[in-house]
């Protein structure tokens, strides 16, 4: 089956068009299969359909297009209900946005190596999937919010099939063309740049200049603005002459324009001292994140549709749940993304506090190939200007480590959109939040198993299935607490899991049996136990008094002493930690709270822990 969005929504089978009815039916398709099996909320496709005025019935109606869309499509097309809204898998289908991107990202490349010929062939394959304005028989509504991305897209995807055609000297063949494109986009200089190159290969002197001074006054006219440096660059090479100088009419690459922000003195820096790899290296086992590696994977590909925008992803959990380990081996499977180098920094100092911005861009400029003067190291906003200016126009991925802020986080950001940032930490963070985020929970079972299994050896966790079953229980899927119990078995050839299961069973030598080497599970949730504010990091560990079962803040205000305002200010702070999980309402409405069983006996091991939950009178210190 075939899905089309870039002109009219269509499906097609067997060649022939599939009948849908309506414009909303096809703007429900569209919007599920521009997510990419992702959720698309039942708000989002009521404002796609309806705007900010839905009718009442807008739910019923949205079931029945669901409805019709699985009818229509069969079994092979999946549309899954997953609160709050639906997710559509195509399998085996082809979507010809996916055909362009893929397209296109291989043009690139192509360009990239100066390959001329073979990016021209492959950005003609990515402009042929076209039929069309995009999204054309959808509501105003999906059309206005995806529509210009989607064109923006072809536009750049023209912009770099012109310059493999100029690299090739077919300058007279493409004229027209580019006139034609000039005055469909009066304001795109590149386009205008590579109109007035090809006119004054082609003799036409007095026409590129003329060109040039009509994009200025347009310019001028409609933003008030004058001629960008791209622009400007190539009226100079005009008058100097340069600019008739081209490749002929052969297979051999010719250059192919620097991108913005590079220039000869970076790319010769660049040359001097190697392509930065400073990711650590790759877990060579990794497994039991499947689903967002995937995520990860494809938040961090080049999208064309999207290549204006910055890439920021975020991974977010508690101490323990694997967000390093997935980052790294995410990171290490993107990095054909990422020719111009892969960065990595640690925002974290050996004993668990936030490392200051400037230490972390000292580390990154180093890493880029430059040495900072010792006048210059302690001034953050000079680093941040030369840290910027480094990296801006370059295909870099950036992985920041262990983020505790946005204040902290906020001068590490590239402020160009080439660079790519994949951010870890235990909360959500302003300045990296929005489309790409992923919040690990503790493992399942199954999946718990295999990483117990990938590091103690499938031999040993197969012949003492028991054992293994009460080490993933004890362990709580936390990846951390399962790769040390692994660990600790593999060091034993001659000793039984079982040994091990059974001293995993006391609850208080647990955290003790959950250490080796490096790896500790306690020595983690102490420094998120650290970054507490005061009051709450006093007031944490007579919390575990409270019990396994999730309770509300009233319950806390009880046992600390407090009004129940504070005492709920106290559980946010700890939530925000990743110390407490947010839990649902109880019956009155209320937000409850509950503990990780591993960070319940974390809080119990900390002096004045409560193991009974007896009240404390009033809660000192607070």
């Amino acid at each position: 089956m075939e899905f089309r969005v870039l002109g009219p929504v269509e499906v097609r089978r067997h060649g022939g068009r599939v009948p849908l009815s309506g414009t909303k039916l096809h703007t429900v398709l569209a919007a599920l299969l521009l997510a990419r099996e992702e959720v698309v909320s039942d708000d989002r496709l009521s404002r796609l359909l309806w705007g900010w005025a839905p009718p009442a019935t807008a739910s019923a109606q949205l079931y029945t297009y669901v409805s019709r869309l699985r009818k229509i499509l069969g079994d092979d097309i999946l549309i899954d209900r997953r609160p709050p809204g639906y997710a559509m898998a195509i399998g085996n289908s082809s979507l010809d946005l996916i055909e362009f991107q893929e397209l296109d990202r291989e043009g690139r490349e192509a360009l990239s190596a100066q390959d001329h010929e073979k990016a021209g062939d492959l950005l003609r394959g990515a402009l042929a999937r076209w039929n069309g304005p995009p999204l054309a028989n959808t509501t105003d509504h999906l059309a206005a919010a995806e529509a210009p991305c989607l064109t923006e897209a072809r536009a750049v995807t023209l912009e770099h099939r012109i310059t493999a055609d100029l690299a090739l000297g077919r300058h007279e063949e493409i004229t027209v063309e580019l006139t034609g494109l000039v005055a469909e986009f009066p304001l795109r200089e590149r386009i205008r740049c590579q109109l007035m190159t090809a006119l004054c290969r082609c003799g036409r002197q007095a026409d590129a200049i003329h060109l040039y001074h009509h994009g200025r006054a347009v310019l001028a006219e409609e933003l008030g603005v004058d001629p960008g440096e791209e622009l400007q660059a190539t009226y100079r090479a005009l008058l100097d002459g340069s600019l008739v100088r081209h490749p002929q009419r052969t297979g051999a690459p010719a250059a192919t324009p620097k991108p913005a922000g590079r220039g000869q003195d970076d790319q010769d820096d660049q040359d001097a001292h190697g392509v930065p790899a400073t990711l650590p290296p790759d877990t060579v086992d990794f497994t039991g994140r499947e689903r967002e590696l995937g995520l990860l994977s494809r938040a961090l590909a080049p999208d064309a549709a999207a290549a204006d925008r910055p890439r920021r992803v975020l991974v977010t959990g508690m101490a323990g749940v694997g967000k390093t380990a997935l980052a790294v081996h995410a990171a290490h499977r993107c990095k054909r993304y990422f020719p111009d180098g892969q960065l990595y920094a640690d925002l974290r100092a050996p004993d668990g506090t936030a490392r200051p911005a400037g230490g972390v861009l000292l580390h990154l400029l180093r890493a880029l190939g430059l040495a900072v003067g010792s006048g210059v190291a302690d001034d953050t906003d000079e680093l941040v200007r030369l840290y910027r200016e480094r990296i801006g126009g370059r295909r870099l991925l950036i992985l920041l480590d262990n983020a505790a802020s946005a204040a902290q986080l906020g001068p590490l950001l590239p402020n160009t959109p080439e660079p790519a940032v994949l951010v870890t930490g235990r909360t959500a963070l302003p300045t990296v939040t929005g489309a790409h985020t992923v919040a690990l929970d503790p493992l399942e079972d199954g999946p718990a198993l295999q990483v117990l299994a990938a590091a103690a050896g499938p031999d040993r966790i197969a012949a003492a299935p028991g054992a293994a079953a009460i080490i993933v229980e004890h362990c709580a899927g936390l990846p951390l607490a399962l790769r040390i119990a692994g660990t600790r078995i593999a060091a034993r050839p001659h000793s039984a899991p079982d040994r091990f299961a059974r001293r995993l069973a006391d609850p208080e030598s647990r955290l003790r049996e959950l250490h080796s080497g490096d790896l500790d599970v306690q020595g983690a949730l102490l420094a998120s136990w650290r970054a507490l504010r005061p009051d709450a990091r006093r007031a944490f560990p007579a919390l575990g008094g409270l019990g396994p079962e999730p309770f509300p803040a009233v319950r806390a205000a009880g046992l600390l002493g407090l009004p129940e305002g504070d005492a709920e200010l106290l559980l946010e702070a700890m939530a925000d930690e990743a110390l407490l999980e947010v839990s649902g309402t109880d019956e009155w409405g209320r937000p409850c709270y509950v503990f990780h069983p591993l960070v319940r006996l974390f809080a119990l091991s900390l002096p004045d822990g409560r193991a009974r939950g007896e009240p404390a009178g009033r809660f000192r210190g607070a």
